[in-house]
């Protein structure tokens, strides 16, 4: 329980104050206090401050603006300013900066430019956590400890070099092992002394900026490698932060959909989720949402933090366009009703100088309270006041998992083959995206979650089997559990080999079928999904396209043919029964009509239904907390909707109304809605 100090949804954001003078804190003091704001986050980009030189340590300004923002009632999120590395640490200490995929060796600038295996970067991080650990474990003010700052990006200097060579040391053991699971002897790539490896980068096995690569089982080793690098900063860093404050909660800001880390292992380094929510004017709102879902289920199901949003429009995309009014509020209700315990923003006073200076703020460079942003950020302060602690704690409840691996996607995006188009985010929201307009609630879920608690599990292109993972799916749908994957799936293993005697390999048997071949066509090129006789929803003609498995049944019933080209009747979907369960191929990428009727037709089976009948994209999600159900509803239109609540009455905690029947809804408002007792 992270909320124990303030049991409320906290409310706040980034806040530099070393960038402002005395005057303007007293000011920003004002304006927190209107706008309803109990939480900063500071220090996130003051090593340089804290820090002037290798042996000086100083915390003069840190120590005012602690006690003086806890003394006017705003608590600390503190982050340890490690997010970039000072200006002296890379002129006298080179090894500092990475370099990059094209084997260039960075100088200062920038952030995300400290290489994770540099022991100079590694002792300073660790120190100045520790000192800082030290300095404030005492202090009142302290929420929780924000580690660096979005970490992300990867390097590939010689001490990266040297560190890959210990970490494939310490998985294969021996270079034999290394050797078959890397398939070396595939263009004489076989390695006798360990310091022959090195990385794999433009200069070596890689092109196009490390999407493609020659030998995938050397890429995926250092992604993962990568990936556990920047994972044992933080460590270093929450365990110097541990040794002064047990008690007190550690997160680093995880950026959801981000592709170089794998999330799922980072998540159970962490004593609580916090990721940074920025989709774009055209993001569909079902993508957030699964992103949300998403970050809920890395920790499975604990609530996590909404660290960063914009309150208005952010400086880094293409086109910045403004939140329109009501959304702010109605994306931050988004965020709460998916899991999220507090609302905060990026940034609470909008910057004077460099890159970030029109990122959106709460307090913009006019630098008062008249401003629409304000307003509507000071309107939901007081609403989440007024909401106390209601909410916060509050867990979903899902009869349906969608599995979402890294691993498997860096796989996938590495594949020589067999499409540029196949998108696995795509494909997973996809399916995601059916149950959403159904208000069915769905669990994100990592392949090694616990799938008993589900009826329904789903592995879209789960091209990567990992060990273990069929056993557990077979054992699911010999139990009664329904199972359901697509083309592209049981490949390889782990390491990108080819499971061999047949697609799809470790799940062969569970599906019932044998993938003789796979076609790839132009996304522009459609085939037709065919049903004979109609099968519950289903019924007719689908059209699916990319890519176009051609399978045969070994005992799975066809639900579907291919429409036509040369494998026209060919089966398409497949369904195998398996113990007292059921398992669904899908043979291609479908279209939209085909998953909302396939979905509609599954749910019905389990006797799984929405939380609420509403019109299209007002969204309906729900939280429990000691048997109270808070159900959230969200108009995502820019017009007036409606939901229906099937005869149940319920008070709108928001308005304190009494809610019953089919009840409109305004343009991008949003209800919470708990029973009448």
């Amino acid at each position: 329980m992270i909320h124990e100090k303030l049991p409320k949804i906290w409310y706040g954001g980034d806040y530099n104050p070393e960038q402002w003078n005395e005057e303007t804190w007293q000011e920003d003091q004002r304006m927190f206090q209107l706008a309803g704001i109990d939480v900063v986050t500071i220090n996130v980009f003051s090593w340089a401050l804290n820090q002037p030189d290798e042996t000086t340590y100083d915390f003069t300004w840190l120590d005012g603006t602690i006690d003086r923002l806890y003394t006017e009632g705003v608590h600390i999120c503190l982050a340890t300013s490690t997010a970039a590395h000072p200006a002296w640490m890379a002129k006298k200490y080179p090894d500092v900066c990475r370099v990059d995929f094209d084997g260039r060796k960075r100088k200062f600038g920038g952030r995300h430019n400290s290489c994770p295996n540099s022991p100079t970067y590694r002792h300073y991080a660790s120190e100045i956590a520790d000192k800082l650990g030290e300095r404030y474990k005492d202090h009142p003010g302290i929420l929780v400890w924000h580690v660096s700052n979005e970490y992300g990006g990867y390097c590939y200097c010689d001490n990266c070099e040297k560190q890959f060579r210990v970490w494939l040391k310490n998985k294969y053991h021996t270079l034999d092992a290394l050797n078959e699971q890397w398939c070396t002897r595939f263009w004489g790539h076989t390695f006798y002394q360990w310091d022959e490896i090195v990385v794999p980068n433009i200069r070596t096995e890689e092109w196009f900026g490390g999407q493609n690569t020659n030998f995938q089982g050397i890429s995926l080793d250092y992604r993962r490698f990568q990936s556990d690098s920047l994972l044992e900063t933080f460590k270093l860093e929450r365990d110097a932060l541990k040794k002064h404050t047990p008690n007190i909660p550690v997160t680093t800001n995880l950026m959801g959909l981000y592709p170089e880390l794998d999330y799922f292992k980072w998540a159970k380094e962490m004593d609580v989720v916090s990721w940074d929510n920025y989709p774009s004017i055209d993001t569909p709102v079902s993508m957030t949402a699964m992103t949300h879902d998403l970050m809920r289920g890395l920790k499975s199901g604990q609530p996590f933090m909404l660290m960063e949003q914009t309150p208005s429009q952010q400086n880094w995309q293409a086109y910045n366009a403004l939140k329109r009014p009501g959304v702010m509020r109605l994306w931050s209700y988004q965020a709460v009703a998916h899991g999220a315990d507090t609302v905060m923003f990026f940034q609470l006073r909008r910057s004077r100088g460099a890159t970030e200076k029109y990122h959106g703020a709460v307090i913009e460079h006019v630098g008062h309270e008249k401003t629409r942003v304000f307003r509507e950020v000071a309107e939901l302060g007081e609403e989440l006041q007024r909401l106390g602690d209601q909410i916060i704690g509050a867990r979903a409840q899902a009869k349906v998992g969608i599995v979402f691996d890294w691993e498997n996607r860096w796989a996938i995006e590495l594949s020589s083959g067999p499409s540029v188009a196949l998108d696995y985010v795509k494909e997973v929201h996809k399916y995601y995206d059916a149950f959403y307009k159904k208000n069915i609630p769905v669990d994100m879920i990592s392949v090694y979650e616990d799938i008993s608690k589900y009826d329904i599990v789903i592995a879209p292109v789960l091209y990567m089997v990992k060990e273990g993972h069929a056993e557990r799916l077979k054992q699911f749908a010999k139990s009664g559990g329904t199972f359901i994957t697509t083309f592209f799936s049981g490949i390889v293993n782990e390491n990108d080999l080819v499971t061999l005697g047949g697609y799809p390999g470790e799940l062969r048997e569970l599906l019932g079928i044998w993938a003789e071949e796979i076609d790839a066509l132009d996304p522009s090129v459609y085939n037709e999904i065919v049903l004979e006789s109609p099968i519950g929803k289903l019924s007719g003609t689908y059209t699916c396209n990319i890519l176009f498995d051609l399978i045969h049944t070994e005992g799975a019933d066809v639900l579907a043919t291919y429409g036509n080209e040369f494998y026209k009747g060919m089966p398409v979907v497949t369904k195998n029964k398996y113990g007292n369960g059921n398992a669904y191929y899908i043979a291609s990428s479908p279209d939209e009509s085909f998953m909302d009727d396939f979905i509609s037709t599954i749910v019905e089976e389990h006797g799984i239904n929405g939380i609420m009948q509403s019109e299209d994209q007002v969204e309906v999600v729900e939280r429990i907390k000691d048997g109270e159900h808070y159900i959230f509803v969200l108009n995502h239109q820019a017009k007036d909707a409606s939901f229906d609540t099937a005869g149940k009455s319920y008070i709108n905690i928001l308005t304190n109304q009494l809610v019953k029947g089919k009840t409109s809804i305004k343009a991008r408002d949003v209800c919470i809605l708990r029973e009448e007792k």
